[in-house]
């Protein structure tokens, strides 16, 4: 799933990309609520103007549903209706009092096809440039204003069959100077002094209708695709950005030579690149909508933008049975932002890797969810669940099948589940068809479970035997048990083995037979299995004050405006109120975050006889913040400032570090992190 400004150091580019990697995202319009559709076919004709200066909209639907079933329409309380009508017959007005969302509830009957038609008209919210991506996300409101309009699906912005997956056509009409679109296939467009005009249409069955406009200039070029046809795309780019299109345009076709011959076709005729004047980053089918500031990170085109594109095939191609669990991130995660990792280094993965386990070690048991019942994000725990998890999920069973097999399930998965709505019971059938193994224990101790297994070497013996050595190493997991296939490493006289051991039991032994001597065994070294990483293992990182609820707070400054700073730093890092315990409190199991000036700060370490603060953050920026764990084995976040303005600085950019063991800023820029060393499972053998 960031720091919204330019960059001026190399340290600032990784500031700003880790914040953006939390935050961007698809929203595939709709959201959970899509289902199977209320009907054979649902067609949506819609004709808009929107005029920006003064926030106008005034619009006319026209559906036609085949085979009906029950359906129920809604449109937003701010807009009224001028006409409804269905079959030619009034339809009311579908509400009683203003300010409520309108809403029609039209019963099954046995007649083949409804046509309704709504025309209405409103004012539209004022643009507020100032809201964040979550805030923009978790408000889904119509909003309109000179730099952008943004009327999200979610929002009711016209009237639409709740549920119903439909094809749609859309006719836009702006005042001059504007120009909009929503996802789909371009069929005209004109420009004049008198105005705007674009006519769109999606012959797909879609979750809802997304519509942006702004002051664009339009870039075109042409992509042909593996079979031949071509695949327009575009810019939309405000004009600060004109001289960015070519190279976005460049960077998408080649995420699209890249996904096409490892999935399948492109599903649709173009792609789009549009620009939002809010820190937006959002995917919906044949566009991405990303932040002006967010589009002129250099980095960006070879990062997060592939994952947008990516969406075109999971999310927007083949859609998540939200009811069963959404599959689609965790699939565009792995086959995006961990293969990018993948073509960089062998490092570089592991260290991905790491990351996803860092963050599930610093949930509080039971603050998880089993993977089947991830719908959408809502806050940390669950991306660490619907992401990572996911995302870890399908590098395992890459790992069981092999890469070859693997590919051409994901090619199966593609052909045969275009724009069907498709589960994870589904998606199961398809891979245990191609790869004609029984998936059925992998898929549901790693779907239906919370948590994760812990795994540890409990003994290793070894002796003499007439081939060589014969190793015998015991290994346990907690309960209840997984099947797992657990590397371990052999470090030999010679060189350094890998061997996977079957475990199915709460405790088994291994036996090894083994040509030399060996010296040590390490487990899971590479970090190929989700697990529950063991104590000493995960260092601790700042996420764990972050997502965990029970933990609690100590602000260390007395004077009135520097606590206020304090605790809404606290409130901006764990997204609720802080939990605010007194400074000469014992410290408890719980995970404990301390805020205050480094005068305090350092009194606050040797009163409580805890470690000072550690060399390498020592007097270095204008703040500072560190992990370490204290005597009850839970962690402390310590956050250090040289004054109020330090503090302040840091309520916007540190909750987007959780990943950091220590962290050290000057203002609002980062100037170095990191995280302490990770104490892999290794034991001597005698």
């Amino acid at each position: 799933m960031s720091a919204y400004s330019l960059i001026r150091t190399f340290l600032g580019f990784f500031q700003i990309y880790f914040f953006f990697v939390i935050v961007v995202f698809i929203v595939v319009p709709g959201g959970a609520s899509a289902a199977v559709n209320p009907g054979g076919e649902i067609h949506y004709d819609i004709d808009v103007h929107i005029d920006p200066i003064t926030r106008a909209i005034e619009g006319q639907s026209k559906i036609t549903v085949t085979n009906p079933r029950e359906l129920n329409i809604v449109l937003g309380s701010q807009f009224e209706v001028t006409q409804a009508l269905i079959d030619g017959h009034p339809l009311g007005k579908g509400r009683q009092r203003a300010n409520q969302p309108h809403a029609w509830q039209i019963p099954y009957d046995l007649r083949p096809q409804y046509h309704i038609e709504i025309h209405w008209r409103g004012e539209l919210l004022p643009l507020d440039a100032s809201l964040d991506h979550e805030q923009t996300l978790g408000r889904p409101l119509p909003v309109s204003g000179e730099a952008g309009t943004y009327l999200p699906n979610g929002s009711n912005w016209y009237p639409r069959i709740v549920g119903g997956l439909a094809h749609y056509e859309v006719k836009l009409a702006l005042p001059s100077g504007q120009r909009g679109l929503v996802a789909g296939r371009l069929l005209a467009e004109s420009d004049s002094d008198q105005g705007y005009q674009a006519h769109f249409e999606f012959p797909f069955p879609a979750e809802g209708i997304t519509l942006m406009a702004g002051p664009y200039e339009i870039a075109t070029d042409t992509y042909i695709g593996m079979r031949g046809e071509p695949i327009q795309l575009r810019t939309y780019f405000h004009p600060q950005l004109s001289n960015l299109s070519n190279d976005y345009i460049e960077a998408v076709k080649r995420y699209l030579k890249l996904y096409e011959p490892w999935i399948g076709s492109y599903p649709f005729t173009e792609f789009s690149v549009v620009s939002s004047p809010t820190p937006t980053g959002f995917g919906m089918p044949t566009l991405t909508y990303l932040g002006i500031n967010v589009l002129q990170l250099p980095f960006i085109r070879d990062t997060s933008l592939g994952h947008e594109v990516l969406h075109n095939w999971w999310g927007n191609g083949v859609y998540p049975d939200y009811q069963s669990g959404n599959w689609s991130e965790g699939l565009t995660t792995f086959m995006a932002d961990y293969a990018y990792k993948e073509r960089e280094s062998d490092e570089a993965a592991r260290e991905m890797r790491l990351g996803w386990l860092r963050d599930f070690a610093a949930l509080e048991p039971g603050q998880d969810a089993p993977l089947a019942s991830f719908t959408s994000r809502t806050h940390g725990a669950s991306k660490i669940v619907g992401y990572n998890k996911a995302a870890m999920f399908f590098f395992m069973l890459r790992d069981q099948l092999g890469t070859a097999v693997f590919d051409r399930s994901i090619q199966g998965l593609w052909k045969t589940r275009r724009f069907k709505v498709t589960s994870w019971q589904r998606m199961q059938q398809t891979f245990q068809i191609i790869s004609g193994q029984n998936l059925e224990p992998f898929f549901t101790q790693w779907l239906d479970r919370a948590g994760a297994p812990a795994i540890a070497i409990a003994a290793v013996k070894n002796s003499k035997a007439d081939a060589g050595y014969a190793l015998d190493i015991t290994l346990k997991q907690s309960s209840p048990t997984y099947q797992l296939s657990v590397p371990v490493a052999i470090e030999t006289e010679a060189d350094t083995e890998m061997h996977r051991l079957d475990l199915q039991q709460n405790q088994q032994t291994f036996t090894l037979t083994l040509q030399n001597k060996p010296l040590s065994v390490t487990l899971d070294p590479d970090l190929r299995l989700f697990r529950q990483l063991a104590t000493g293992e995960a260092p601790p990182i700042l996420r764990e004050v972050m997502v965990n609820p029970t933990t609690k707070t100590i602000l260390l400054s007395d004077e009135r405006e520097l606590r206020h700073i304090a605790e809404t730093l606290a409130s901006s890092l764990q997204r609720r109120s802080a939990n605010i315990v007194s400074s000469s409190a014992e410290l408890s199991a719980a995970p404990t975050l301390v805020i205050g000036l480094q005068d305090e700060i350092d009194a606050w370490l040797a009163a409580k006889n805890l470690s000072p603060r550690p060399e390498i953050v020592s007097e270095k920026g204008s703040a500072q913040a560190w992990t370490m764990t204290h005597a009850k084995d839970a962690s402390l976040a310590i956050i250090s400032a040289q004054d109020a303005a330090s503090l302040e600085a840091l309520i916007r950019p540190l909750p987007h570090y959780g990943r950091q063991s220590y962290i050290m800023f000057d203002g609002r820029q980062a100037l170095d992190r990191g995280t302490w060393p990770m104490q892999v499972q290794r034991v001597e053998v005698d």
